[in-house]
């Protein structure tokens, strides 16, 4: 499963699909301080990136992409 939800954020691990979007968006828009795990993520969808810049949530975990992390303004690793 690429996206786990937990308690205080979303867990994104390996490779998150357009299918995992709309998921992750109504679950971030659910949350009182939506955050989310980049630390595994190896690839995510550009739809899941817009959901991303869209909801703003905290981003934890450092982002192997560097581009991706200037664009979440994350902590590159």
């Amino acid at each position: 499963m690429p996206i786990r939800y937990l308690k205080k954020h979303a867990a994104l691990e390996e490779i998150v699909t357009v299918e995992d979007a709309e998921a992750l968006l109504e679950w971030l828009k659910k949350q009182a301080k939506p955050a989310v795990n980049l630390s595994k993520c190896k690839h995510l969808h550009a739809a899941v990136l817009q959901v991303l810049l869209v909801t703003r949530p905290a981003i934890s975990g450092d982002v192997s992409d560097p581009w991706l992390a200037k664009a979440l303004q994350a902590p590159a690793a």
